[in-house]
C-alpha cells in the first residue's frame, strides 16, 4: 500500500499547488508543475504492465532507467565476468532483455574483446556456410528402458523452485514454455498449481527433502510421486544429485517465504526454515542410485528419468557408469550442472571453490559415458550461465546435447539483480512471496518476453551453426571451438582434453583414465 500512499500523496500536494497558483499567487506555478508532473507519472507507473520495477516503485523507480542510459559510458567498469574473470564478449543481461523485448540484437563497432587475451574462444566459421534450417531440432529424451520419449528443444527453462521464485513468476515462466514449446524445470521445491495450470511441459524435479512426494518423517513416498508424475504436464522426472551453486549442500529457504501455500506444495511445517539435507536417504551408493533411477521410471509409468549433478570426482562418476553397466539399466538423461551457474543463494566458499566449471564437468561426463559405451542410451543437458546462441553452441560442441538457463530466463521476467533474493523484499516480484510486490510482475507480458527470448536465442545458435557449415548438431565437435594459448597459438577442445572413444574404458583404458577407472567402483562413492 505504500506505492499508492506514496502517488496520493503527490497527487494531494499536485493538487493543493495548483489551487494556490489559481488563487494566491503565480509563483506556486514553480512547485505546481513538478508535482503535477510526478503525480501523473505515478498514476501511469501503477497502471501500466511492463515495468515490475515501476509499478512497486513509483516516480522513484525511473531512477533505475536513468542509469541505464549511462551504460555504454559505465560499462567497462560495471561488465559482468564469468567464472574466470575473463568479461564476457557482450553485457550478457542486455542481450537477453533485447531478445525478450523484440529489441534488434545488432551492434556497431564490433566486438569489445580483447581478442589477444590468452584464454580467448571462438567458434570455427567455414568458408563454404550452409543454409539455416527452416524448424530447430530437437533432441529425443528415452532411453530403450523408456515407453514415453520426450523431444527436447535446445534451450529450456533451468530449476527453480516455486518459493524462491514468486507465483506470478512461475506462471509467467511456464507460460512462455507453453508458448514457445520448450521444456519448464521445476526445481526441486515441488509440482505446483502453478507449474500445472499454463500446461507447459515440465521437468519435474526431485531433489534431497523429496518435496511434493514426501513423507513426515522427510522420506520418499512413492505413491505421491506416482500420483504427481502420471499428471500429462509433467514429461521427464529429474532426481537432484547436486546443483552448481553450492555441490555438497542442501538448500535453503527462509521462514519468511515459508506462507501456507508454499508449505502445502512442499508438504512441510509453515513459518519454518527449510532446510535440504546434503544427502539422499533413499541410496548410498551408485549401485542404489541406479536402481532408484529404475525404481522411479517405473513409477512414472515409463517416462524419462534422469538426474543432475555438479562434477567433482572422475572416479565417482565413473563408478555410476560401472553400476549402470553392471544393473543393465541406465538414466535416461544427465544435467551438468557447471559450478559458474546457479541462481539460488549460496555460501561464497562453495560458490568459489566447490565443483567443476561446466567445461570440465561436459567433457568428464560425455567421455565417462562414451568410454563406458553408455553414451547413445543417454542425453547431458548443460546448464550454467548458458544465456546465448554462442553458449548453446559452444555447449553442444563440448559434447551437450542441449541446455537449460536459469539466471538468463529471470533476467526474461524481469530479474534486474538486485540480490535481494533472499529478504522477500525483490523489487521486481520475481523472487518474494510477499503479493503485493509479486503482483507487479505482470503475467501476460513476461510469458511473451520468455518465449522471445528463448526463439531468439535459439535462432543465433542455428544461425551461427550455419555460419560454421553445420547442418546438424550431431556435427559439432570440439574441434570446431578453438581457445587462444598464447600469442599466435590456438588449440582445439579436442586437443585440450583426452576425449574418448566409444568403448575404450572396456576394452584398454588410456593412461590418462585408467587410474580412475580402475578405482571406481559402483558399490561406494568412496575415492
Amino acid at each position: 500500500m505504500t506505492r499508492i500512499a506514496t502517488v496520493g500523496l503527490l497527487t494531494t500536494c499536485a493538487l493543493g499547488s495548483l489551487l494556490l497558483t489559481l488563487s494566491a499567487s503565480l509563483w506556486w506555478w514553480f512547485a505546481a508543475a513538478p508535482l503535477t508532473a510526478a503525480a501523473l507519472t505515478g498514476v501511469y507507473d501503477l497502471v501500466q504492465r511492463r515495468h515490475a520495477v515501476l509499478r512497486n516503485y513509483p516516480v522513484l523507480g525511473h531512477l533505475r532507467f536513468l542509469m541505464e542510459t549511462l551504460r555504454p559510458e559505465l560499462q567497462q567498469y560495471f561488465v559482468e565476468r564469468n567464472y574466470d574473470g575473463r568479461p564476457y564478449d557482450r553485457d550478457t543481461r542486455t542481450i537477453v532483455y533485447e531478445r525478450a523485448k523484440g529489441v534488434a540484437a545488432e551492434e556497431p563497432f564490433g566486438s569489445e574483446r580483447d581478442m589477444n587475451d590468452r584464454g580467448y574462444e571462438f567458434l570455427v566459421p567455414s568458408m563454404a556456410p550452409v543454409d539455416v534450417p527452416d524448424t530447430p531440432p530437437r533432441v529425443r529424451i528415452g532411453g530403450p528402458d523408456c515407453t514415453e520419449p520426450y523431444d527436447m528443444a535446445l534451450l529450456n527453462v533451468s530449476a527453480m523452485s516455486f518459493g524462491s521464485l514468486s507465483s506470478n513468476a512461475v506462471v509467467a515462466l511456464n507460460t512462455g514454455a507453453a508458448r514457445g514449446g520448450f521444456a519448464h524445470d521445476t526445481g526441486e521445491g515441488g509440482l505446483s498449481t502453478y507449474h500445472l495450470r499454463p500446461g507447459g511441459d515440465l521437468v519435474w524435479e526431485i531433489g534431497t527433502g523429496y518435496f511434493g512426494c514426501r513423507t513426515r518423517e522427510g522420506d520418499f513416498d512413492a505413491r505421491q510421486f506416482a500420483e504427481k508424475a502420471a499428471h500429462p504436464s509433467v514429461r521427464c522426472v529429474s532426481l537432484k544429485l547436486s546443483q552448481g551453486a553450492k555441490p555438497g549442500i542442501g538448500g535453503v529457504l527462509p521462514g519468511s517465504k515459508v506462507n501456507a501455500e508454499i508449505a502445502s506444495v512442499r508438504g512441510v511445517p509453515e513459518g519454518e526454515t527449510i532446510v535440504s539435507p546434503p544427502y539422499h536417504r533413499v541410496f548410498s551408493t551408485p549401485r542404489e542410485l541406479v536402481r532408484f533411477l529404475a525404481r522411479m521410471r517405473e513409477l512414472a509409468n515409463g517416462k524419462p528419468v534422469g538426474f543432475k549433478l555438479c562434477p567433482g570426482s572422475r572416479t565417482q562418476f565413473l563408478a555410476v557408469c560401472k553400476a549402470m553397466k553392471d544393473e543393465g539399466t541406465t538414466a535416461d538423461f544427465i544435467v551438468v550442472d557447471g559450478a559458474e551457474g546457479g541462481t539460488g543463494a549460496a555460501p561464497l566458499e562453495f560458490a568459489d571453490h566447490l565443483g567443476m566449471p561446466l567445461t570440465d564437468g561436459l567433457f568428464t561426463v560425455h567421455s565417462a559415458l562414451t568410454g563406458a559405451g553408455l553414451r547413445e542410451r543417454i542425453r547431458i543437458g548443460a546448464s550454467g550461465k548458458v544465456a546465448t546462441g554462442s553458449d548453446i553452441v559452444k555447449r553442444l560442441a563440448m559434447g551437450a546435447d542441449y541446455t537449460n538457463a536459469a539466471r538468463a530466463m529471470m533476467f526474461a521476467v524481469g530479474c534486474i539483480q538486485a540480490q535481494r533474493c533472499h529478504t522477500n523484499h525483490c523489487p521486481t516480484g520475481v523472487t518474494t512471496q510477499d503479493p503485493r510486490r509479486a503482483r507487479a510482475l505482470d503475467v501476460v507480458d513476461k510469458a511473451a518476453r520468455v518465449a522471445r527470448y528463448q526463439q531468439a536465442t535459439v535462432d543465433s545458435a542455428l544461425q551461427i551453426m550455419a555460419a560454421m557449415g553445420v547442418r546438424d548438431t550431431a556435427e559439432l565437435d570440439p574441434q570446431l571451438l578453438r581457445r587462444r594459448e598464447d600469442h599466435g597459438r590456438f588449440r582445439s577442445y579436442a586437443e585440450l582434453y583426452d576425449w574418448l572413444s566409444p568403448g575404450e574404458l572396456l576394452a584398454e583404458p588410456p593412461e590418462s583414465w585408467a587410474a580412475d577407472w580402475q578405482a571406481a567402483d559402483p558399490d561406494t562413492f568412496a575415492f
